[in-house]
C-alpha cells in the first residue's frame, strides 16, 4: 500500500492537530487546577492567619528563654552546661528549617 505526497501530508496536518488539541486540553486542564488552587488558597488564608497570630506567643518564648539564660550567666557567672549548649543548637538547627 502506498500513498501519494499529498496524502501523507494530510495524515502529518491531522496528526499534528491532534497533539495540538491535546496541548490545548492539557494547557486547559492546568489553568483550571490553577483557578481552583488560588480559590482555594484565598478561602483558607483567614484561618492561616488566625493560627500564626496565635502561635507567635510561642516563638517569643524562645527569645525570653535566651534573655533569661543571658541574665542567669551574667548574674552567676556559670552557664547552664552542656544540657543549655545542646538546647542552643537544636534551636538553631529548627531557626534554619523554618527559614528564620
Amino acid at each position: 500500500m502506498t500513498f501519494d505526497a499529498s496524502t501523507l501530508w494530510l495524515l502529518g496536518f491531522v496528526a499534528a492537530g491532534v497533539v495540538v488539541l491535546l496541548v490545548a486540553a492539557l494547557l486547559i486542564g492546568i489553568l483550571w487546577q490553577a483557578r481552583r488552587i488560588l480559590r482555594l488558597a484565598r478561602a483558607v488564608l483567614p484561618v492561616v492567619e488566625a493560627i500564626d497570630l496565635q502561635t507567635r506567643p510561642i516563638w517569643a518564648l524562645r527569645k525570653t528563654k535566651a534573655v533569661a539564660v543571658a541574665l542567669h550567666e551574667q548574674l552567676t557567672g556559670s552557664d547552664f552546661g552542656d544540657a543549655h549548649d545542646a538546647n542552643r543548637d537544636a534551636t538553631r538547627t529548627l531557626d534554619k528549617d523554618a527559614g528564620r
